[in-house]
């Protein structure tokens, strides 16, 4: 992933990514293989965000689960095991982040997007404290509310009511399905992030989110809990496909961790000279910017397609002034 088009814009943005050079080729026509190839193993990288998670999935289900077993009946003893190990987990991941970038402020303003500090003494905010309420809401509900999905999940497993596939067993279809399902949660993110921004559930539960226009860590999963419902309820699919309990785990981790990632505020995270971890996500910092743009992925093309999509460039956001002036401009007759 280029970081060519990059520069800096005082004011507005500390720094700026062109998201068009970063747009999944997948979908491009012609079909152009080797970039997909390309993009798709990049997605994986060592030092990218889906592969951490793999492997806090694996530990954590060889180390720090429930023996299936004991899953066959709900109990509060083994669901409480899932929900400590994801507390301490979220607390691990994003608090880290959390006091790497913003309370030492290892690396200062590189790579930060937003030349705003995080949100003290707003009403905008429960205890009027940006991140302690993105905490509160993330540690409260979202880790709550992605324990009982997969304690329900363990459940399933343990009673035969959801297909269960070992690596031993199967281990193509094991290895394949961590690589489906990205466009599986990019098309659930897209479809339940446009149903929240109808104005009703915007209203209700979405705009909790949106309170966090300038996003730190904590900010990725903090929402209100019906939202986190419709957000991680895209795990219901291993209800009917041949799956692990690693599957599950590995996709909650990387939706309620992953987002305290994405929503760090900065492009990546430079440990060194040498080592840095990309964890930014541009394309959707401008959703938080704009509201009415990017609802889903830079993996996906719905936003392209169904033209809510904003290049990342001053293109768009000239292009962002005219819609809205058009969308607001009332119908004249012929």
């Amino acid at each position: 992933m280029s970081h060519s088009n990059s520069t800096k814009h005082p004011g507005r943005w500390l720094y700026r990514l062109d998201v068009d050079t970063q747009m999944a080729p997948f979908y491009d026509w012609p079909p152009r293989f080797g970039p997909s190839l390309r993009y798709a193993l990049s997605a994986w990288s060592p030092i990218g965000i889906r592969f951490p998670f793999v492997v806090t999935a694996i530990v954590s289900w060889l180390y720090f689960s429930p023996a299936l077993e004991r899953c066959r009946e709900f109990g509060i003893d083994w669901m409480a095991q899932i929900w400590l190990r994801n507390f301490a987990l979220t607390l691990l991941i994003t608090g880290g982040l959390h006091l790497f970038l913003y309370t030492f402020r290892r690396q200062g303003n590189a790579y930060k997007y937003d030349p705003r500090d995080l949100s003290r003494q707003s009403k905008r905010f429960h205890f009027n404290n940006q991140v302690w309420d993105n905490m509160f809401w993330t540690l409260v509900s979202a880790v709550t509310i992605a324990s009982l999905y997969e304690s329900v999940l363990m459940w399933a497993y343990a009673n035969g009511h959801a297909p269960l596939s070992t690596f031993s067993e199967n281990p193509l279809w094991f290895i394949a399905l961590l690589f489906v399902l990205p466009w599986w949660e990019d098309l659930h993110f897209y479809c339940q992030h446009r149903l929240l921004h109808v104005r009703a559930l915007f209203r209700f539960a979405h705009h909790w989110h949106h309170r966090n226009s300038n996003t730190g860590p904590w900010s990725g999963a903090s929402m209100h809990p019906l939202e986190h419902v419709f957000w991680l309820s895209d795990v219901l699919l291993f209800l009917f496909i041949a799956s692990h309990p690693i599957h599950v785990i590995y996709l909650l981790h990387y939706q309620v961790m992953g987002a305290g990632l994405s929503h760090s505020g900065y492009e990546k995270v430079v440990f060194s000279k040498r080592f840095h971890l990309q964890v930014g996500d541009f394309f959707h910092q401008l959703h938080h910017r704009y509201r009415d743009c990017n609802y889903g992925s830079v993996g996906t093309p719905w936003d392209r397609w169904l033209g809510t999509y904003h290049d990342g460039t001053e293109r768009g956001d000239a292009w962002i002034k005219e819609r809205r002036l058009a969308l607001t401009k009332p119908a004249t007759s012929a």
